[in-house]
């Protein structure tokens, strides 16, 4: 029987900001605990998504620590909001978001250069997983269209085989990754559990050029979709990763073993 185990959990609670690994996590139906619940929007409500790299995120006992070269500020996770709902969108979906209150906005504006607002997805707000990928009327945070998205290091070790120089996995912006097994064997996973956690495999994941910028200098290239899109490329699409959504909402834990079917 082959060990399948659970070695990486990451979380990205600001949408297209750097994330952090954690040894465990809650897995809420949006996906994991504080994965990205915020995100920024510029003047006219898009949200945003480029020059985010440099921005570091820690996470303390009820907050979040941000960092922007020499400038910090930091996030209660219990903090307010302008109660004045903005309506955005992130691709196709309409979602409603709330500004946080207090200078977050202000300091994001100036380290960006542009006029920019932090705003917050609240747990209780609805954004449904798109109907043919659901299980039982799934709900998404602010991903780009599903709770989660797991990867094999084999699938990297592959990658990285025939590139000139090998990339991290943050370059994906995974949850969940895994040891074992062969590469791109997620692609066809279904019904899988991790720890006590039951999963369903909904499909590969579409990739754009966000996978392009190093995630520690904000510079843009052309890898890894160059590379990609000469093995990974169906229709109009480059595909890396499962996107995934979760059936049972308990803690996970680096290390625990995953079980197939």
């Amino acid at each position: 029987m082959r060990d399948l185990r659970l070695t990486e959990i990451w979380i990205y609670p600001i949408k297209s900001l750097g994330g952090m690994r954690m040894k465990s996590s809650p897995v809420l139906e949006k996906g994991l605990q504080f994965d990205r619940r915020w995100m920024l929007v510029d003047e006219v409500g898009n949200f945003m998504t480029q020059r985010m790299a440099l921005f570091k995120l820690t996470l303390g006992k009820d907050h979040l620590a941000i960092r922007h070269q020499e400038h910090f500020t930091s996030l209660p996770f219990t903090h307010s909001i302008i109660d004045l709902p903005i309506e955005t969108k992130v691709f196709d979906d309409s979602v409603t978001v709330y500004e946080v209150s207090g200078p977050y906005s202000q300091w994001f504006s100036e380290r960006l250069n542009r006029k920019c607002k932090l705003v917050s997805f609240p747990e209780e707000n609805k954004r449904p997983v798109d109907p043919d990928y659901q299980i039982n009327a799934e709900q998404v945070s602010l991903a780009d269209g599903f709770p989660f998205l797991i990867i094999g290091e084999e699938s990297l070790r592959d990658l990285n085989n025939r590139l000139k120089k090998p990339l991290p996995m943050n370059r994906f912006r995974p949850n969940l990754v895994f040891n074992g097994g062969v590469a791109f064997e997620e692609d066809s996973w279904r019904n899988f559990t991790i720890g006590k956690n039951r999963f369903v495999g909904i499909k590969p994941c579409g990739r754009c050029v966000v996978t392009t910028v190093n995630q520690d200098t904000a510079e843009k290239g052309l890898e890894p979709l160059a590379t990609l899109s000469t093995y990974r490329k169906r229709g109009g699409n480059v595909y890396f990763g499962q996107n995934v959504i979760a059936i049972d909402h308990e803690e996970i834990f680096e290390g625990d073993e995953i079980i197939l079917g």
